[in-house]
């Protein structure tokens, strides 16, 4: 189950992505909104919380750029949000950060490629390995900064 949610910029992308990714099998949680103005940290928290809980496995965030979204999402515990806008950092975010949220820009980038995008990063594994020490890294200063 993948947890999605946008603010009032992102409502088409977020459609977009549904059905694209619906149609591959992908089953999403989706946390609004459906157009109504919106502040976007309340639906960051609300993706990243189903996150943290296990509710579901990633999350998806749009807003226009994708930066208030992934400042939001990184403020939460045990959250690794990436904005990405290309498929190499989409890839690479999963690969070798093991981010669980993905943030887009709806102002920036096409329903096309944004598709194209949050299809990589929900079919990308992490890696492990030597990366895993670095994502220990992390959380380990995550924790220190409570």
């Amino acid at each position: 189950m993948i947890a999605i949610g946008c603010d009032h910029a992102g409502v088409e992308m977020k459609k977009a992505i549904i059905e694209a990714l619906s149609e591959k099998g992908y089953e999403f949680e989706d946390l609004g909104t459906d157009g109504e103005p919106c502040d976007y940290p309340v639906i960051a928290e609300a993706v990243c919380g189903c996150v943290t809980s296990g509710k579901c496995e990633k999350g998806i965030l749009v807003c226009g750029t994708g930066i208030g979204m992934s400042m939001a999402a990184n403020k939460i515990n045990g959250i690794r949000a990436a904005l990405c806008s290309d498929s190499f950092s989409a890839r690479f975010t999963r690969l070798h950060n093991d981010a669980n949220v993905m943030c887009l820009g709806a102002r920036t980038l096409g329903p096309g490629l944004a598709c194209e995008l949050a299809e990589i990063f929900v079919s990308t594994g992490f890696e492990g390995g030597r990366h895993q020490r670095r994502i220990d890294l992390i959380t380990a200063l995550e924790e220190k900064n409570r």
